[in-house]
Formats: structure tokens, sequence, C-alpha cells
């Protein structure tokens, strides 16, 4: 079924209950106001804890099944087989009865880990899934350079869509390349779902100063609708995610994709300026995804600590900024603990120098 909204219900970063367990009875309420609102596209992931089994509660039991299509994925470099791997997609079936899925992806692949989708044939499962029916479209999950980009599309034309990291933000990093990898998906024809519209939630608190210019040009409008909206008004997309953690977010994000306009030339030029003033900042942009933390052999809270950095760097205030520092490492280590084993960097899907900036926290917040 083709979407009647381009936004998608990214379940990455769903609503938590004090106990840290996801928060269903809110999740209800956003499935329905997004249903209402004519959204379909929802996105999960076998990795992404909790996610699979809340949207059976909040969506699959609620409504019937061809009034929305779900997406999830499958993720190689956590499987240490062919067995472990296609076992995913058994029990992400059966943890969201939801029959079938509409969207199925191979995940998150880079140079690292590509490899290892090729060594366990899952091009081949997913589309032997695709001939038995259960599954409508496949793609995959990107964090790399075009030229990667290009390589699989080339050698695996079959492919339905790709689903890939675009903000404006990164539209001319060269670590993430939004600009070079849209442009080589659609040189392939493919349809594009976006992900990180607004970078994990970088691009909802922009500083003050770059924030007002934003205000002051449309004070109705959030911050983060400028970076949905710039994702959006792109050639060929087919639903652009966006990762909402509470019913306030989700009726921001419907009040302006219901009856969606893409950005003027005016507006254009707008989000060039904010580029430039972003590209001044001295930020580490981390999005909290928490792909570098399982592996970590000295248990490093890397996102909190990158977090309580940007605190510092944002307000100038250095001692919270510390406070925060030491709190979230009160149960964990510390940046100065990092025995450079480079485990974190090669999950990155922002490609971070991670090793180098916690050595910067360290000098600066522990003396």
């Amino acid at each position: 079924m083709e979407n009647k909204l381009k936004l998608g219900f990214g379940l990455m970063r769903l609503p938590k209950l004090e106990d840290g367990s996801i928060d269903v009875e809110q999740v209800k309420t956003m499935v329905d106001l997004f249903l209402e609102a004519g959204g379909t596209y929802f996105d999960t992931a076998f990795v992404y804890e909790g996610s699979e089994e809340a949207i059976r509660k909040a969506l699959i039991e609620r409504h019937p099944r061809d009034t929305f299509t779900l997406a999830t994925k499958l993720n190689g470099w956590r499987a240490s087989t062919k067995e472990e791997a296609e076992q995913q997609f058994v029990t992400s079936l059966e943890r969201t009865q939801a029959g079938y899925f509409d969207y199925y992806l191979l995940h998150s692949i880079r140079d690292t880990n590509y490899p290892i989708y090729e060594k366990f044939g899952l091009w081949d499962f997913v589309r032997e899934q695709k001939e038995k029916g259960l599954i409508k479209h496949y793609g995959f999950s990107f964090h790399d350079t075009p030229d990667l980009l290009d390589r699989i599309l080339t050698e695996h034309p079959d492919v339905d869509f790709v689903q890939l990291q675009i903000n404006y933000a990164d539209w001319e990093n060269p670590a993430i390349a939004s600009r070079g990898n849209w442009e080589v998906a659609r040189k392939h024809g493919k349809q594009v779902v976006i992900m990180e519209p607004v970078k994990g939630g970088i691009l909802a608190e922009l500083p003050n100063q770059i924030g007002d210019r934003l205000k002051s040009y449309a004070p109705e409008a959030s911050i983060a609708s400028w970076g949905i909206r710039f994702a959006a008004s792109l050639d060929g997309i087919l639903a652009v995610l966006s990762g909402m953690s509470n019913i306030a977010q989700m009726q921001d994000n419907l009040s302006y994709m219901k009856d969606f306009k893409p950005l003027s030339e005016e507006e254009q030029e707008l989000i060039r300026l904010v580029q430039d003033d972003l590209n001044s900042l001295d930020r580490i942009l981390c999005t909290s995804c928490h792909y570098c933390e399982p592996g970590c052999p000295m248990n490093i809270p890397i996102p909190k600590i990158f977090g309580a950095w940007n605190m510092y760097k944002q307000f100038n205030k250095k001692e919270n900024a510390i406070s925060n520092y030491n709190i979230n490492c009160r149960l964990r280590n510390k940046a100065s603990a990092c025995i450079q084993c480079g485990q974190c960097e090669g999950a990155c899907p922002q490609h971070l120098p991670i090793i180098s900036l916690l050595e910067t926290v360290a000098k600066e917040f522990e003396g």
C-alpha cells in the first residue's frame, strides 16, 4: 500500500516508564494519532529492545493488518552464524505476530560488515522470504560511502529501496555523505527511506543563536520541523522516519506533515545559513544510538559522556557539565578508562573519532 503521509513512525526511541520498560499505553495513543492523520509506515528492528513486542500490542493487535505497513530489520553483524542470523527473521515474526513484513531490511550495512551479509547469504535469504510472501519489499539500511552504496546496488539490483541517514547537518559531511548517498540511490532508481532527519534529536535542540535564526523566520514552527521538512522535500522519498518518544512529538510532527509543503527557495537558503552555523560549532555530533556500547570492554557510557561535553560547549557551564559527567559515570567507567581497542569506532554510524574524543573529554573533565 502507498503511504498517505511521507512521515514514518520510527520505533527506536519509544517512551519509557520509570522501570525502563516501554510505555505501551502511550504508544497506543501515538499509534492512533498517526493512523488517524493518514500515516501508515512503522519502522522497528530486531535489535530495538522491546520495540517489536510493543508495536504488536499497540498496533497489530488493535488495527486491521491492511491499514498499515510494518518494517523491521535483520542485523547480520550481531549474529555468529548464518542460522543465528536467519533466526532473527523468525523471531521478529513471532514477536510482532504481523504475519508478514511490508518492508524488510538488512540492517546498518557498512564496509566493515558488508562481507558478513555476503558470507551468510542473507541477500538470497530475504529474496526467498519475498518469494514466499513473507516479505513484500526488501532493502537495506546504510551507513557508509557513496562508492560502496553504488557497488552494493550494482551487485544487488533487485532491492526495492534503501534507508539512508539524511539531514541538513550532514548533507555535505564527508563522513556521512547524505547528499552523495541520496544521489546514488536515485541514480539506481531506488526509493529512499530517510532515517535521522533530526540527527537523533540534535537538530531539534539547536544552540540559541542558531535556533533563533529559524524561530525569527517562523515563530510557530518547531526547530525539529525544519529537519523533517528538509528531508521530505527531496525527490524519491518513501518515508521520513521520526523516532518519536512522546505524544507531544507525534502531535508536532503531524501538525506540519499532514498537509506537507516542501521547503521554499527562501527556506532552503535559511537552511544553508544554519548549516554554516553548525559547521562552526565545537560539538560532538553523537545521536545516542548506543551502537558503540554493547561491545565496549570497559563499559564506558559513551553517548552520555558526549552529551555532557555538548552541554559544556552549548551553554559554557563547565561545572554543571562535569557534574552531569560524574553522575552518568557513577556506576560505569569514565572516559579515561578507554583502552583504545577501536570497537566503538567500528560500530559508530556517524564515523566519529571516538577514541580521540574520549581523550579530549578526559583531559577537560578529569583534569
